[in-house]
């Protein structure tokens, strides 16, 4: 599992390992490292042209010390002072001993010439965006032939959200220290940051109170806090350890079964593909309530279909209502039923619209949203915009009010738990994704997980991750539908498995 750690928190660690080092001990480790990613990326550094951006923190102090590494195996190395009065002063002394040379801030012609383009401008403690004058080097870089290689994060993104609030550098390869920050696993700042590179400089970062399997032993932030990650992104193991599998002694019934009210006389396909999900996700039965039980059963006779009341349809385990469903008073009447239950249900789409705050927040059982950024803008009362930029907060923010887990879908989709600690990220999906009825596919294959026994952070996540990734098998660089995402998701758990 990926975690990834606060400003504060790297930035506490990092003072203590600083202090327990010779002076500058913890700069030339960073650097080392950074160096070592840098001929890799160029492949021959003997001869080749290196270009260092250089600001006037500790970033810009890592980039001189790798530029001086890089000097001394035979490349041209050449470094930008945004603030040369402000340059890190032992950086570019080791620098120019090592044959290194400065330009001017004006001279971007350098910048596209370079082999590589070493982003040492802003550190992680940057808002707003570039300062007006290094926005010229980052243009030159994004255009010039050269590798992109940023210290720690792209200059211009925010470390603790991701936010791009201007101009940022678009780097190829972002190479950070100690800990991954949540701004390199979150879009937009997810896709500035390129391949991410871990570079292990020795701090003590561990985490806080949680479940048992995410606690390092001993670990605090030595005031008596334990430290605790701010996000979380499964890998192939953990997604692989939280599928249910039967036993030898299982049947339909004891592997759960997922109750689905989806659908309407207008939308049967949202009900098919919901239904589509479900029969996929490791439940070992489907019951459908709603007006469009002839296209379901004719697509899936194996589905449990009812024309009545969900609470008519038999017993089930977790609940599936929203896609499709409408906002008349029969869809209203059926949310109402559903979230009456003592089972833990989803609501997704036209069930978010109908949502009342207090309904939810009341329910004994857990409950699993599943907003875009503009249904979760109506929830909150807020822009798409503004939930574009601030999607951790705004995750949080609804699983707090709401007092139930969200899953805030996305090209990188965020799950928070109404209790607080790390938001889950996870990045296994595609653009081709963004197709009509995708998001009803992954409400039935995570409420599927539901029904089988995981828990709605647990679902929202494992799901989120196998809906990406069937949607990565499906398409294959090719357009999908999203019934090809549903036919995907058996490939994507044997893929899974398979470790």
């Amino acid at each position: 599992m990926r975690t990834a750690y606060s400003v504060e928190t790297v930035r506490a660690a990092e003072r203590r390992l600083m202090e327990a080092l010779p002076d500058g001990g913890l700069m030339r480790r960073a650097a080392a490292g950074l160096a070592v990613v840098c001929g890799e990326a160029l492949g021959r550094v003997y001869g080749a042209r290196v270009v260092l951006l250089v600001g006037s923190g500790d970033n810009g102090g890592d980039a001189l010390h790798a530029g001086a590494r890089l000097a001394r195996r035979g490349a041209g190395v050449t470094a930008v002072l945004i603030s040369p009065e402000r340059a890190h002063a032992a950086g570019l002394a080791a620098l120019i001993a090592a044959g290194g040379r400065t330009a001017d801030v004006s001279d971007t012609e350098v910048v596209r010439r370079a082999d590589l383009v070493v982003d040492g401008i802003t550190g992680i403690g940057g808002r707003g965006g570039l300062r007006p004058e290094a926005v010229p080097l980052a243009r030159a870089a994004h255009q010039g032939r050269g590798v992109v290689v940023a210290v720690d994060l792209p200059s211009g993104v925010d470390a603790g959200s991701g936010e791009v609030a201007g101009e940022a550098v678009r780097a190829d390869v972002t190479v950070t220290f100690g800990a991954y920050k949540p701004g390199l696993l979150i879009d937009p700042g997810r896709g500035y940051a390129g391949a991410v590179r871990l570079v292990d400089i020795g701090l003590d970062l561990g985490v806080g109170p949680g479940p048992e399997k995410d606690r390092v032993p001993g670990h605090s932030d030595h005031s008596g806090q334990a430290v605790t990650a701010e996000l979380e992104a499964l890998q192939y193991a953990d997604v692989a350890a939280l599928l249910p599998l039967p036993a030898a002694e299982s049947d339909k019934y004891r592997r759960g079964v997922v109750g689905v009210a989806a659908g309407s006389a207008r939308y049967p396909g949202a009900a098919v593909l919901a239904v589509a999900g479900a029969l996929r996700g490791g439940a070992g039965a489907v019951r459908y309530s709603g007006h469009s039980a002839d296209a379901v059963i004719a697509r899936y006779p194996e589905t449990l279909v009812s024309g009545g009341r969900p609470s008519e349809a038999g017993r089930v385990q977790a609940w599936v209502v929203g896609p499709g469903l409408g906002n008349g008073t029969e869809a209203q009447e059926a949310l109402h039923d559903v979230l009456a239950s003592d089972v833990p249900v989803l609501m997704d789409a036209d069930a978010l619209h109908l949502a009342d705050r207090d309904a939810v927040r009341g329910r004994g059982a857990p409950t699993l949203l599943t907003p875009h950024a503009g249904e979760a803008a109506s929830l909150l009362g807020s822009d798409r915009a503004e939930i574009e930029r601030e999607r951790l907060a705004a995750v949080r923010e609804l699983a707090s009010r709401y007092g139930a887990t969200v899953l805030l879908k996305g090209s990188t989709t965020l799950i928070a738990a109404p209790s607080g600690g790390p938001v889950r990220v996870n990045a296994t999906g595609t653009p081709w994704l963004a197709t009509a009825g995708a998001g009803d596919v992954l409400s039935g294959l995570a409420g599927s997980l539901l029904a089988a026994g995981l828990d709605a952070l647990d679902a929202g996540s494992a799901g989120a991750y196998l809906h990406g990734l069937a949607a990565r098998h499906a398409a294959d660089g090719a357009p999908i539908g999203a019934h090809d995402v549903a036919d995907a998701i058996p490939v994507a758990w044997r893929d899974v498995r398979a470790l």
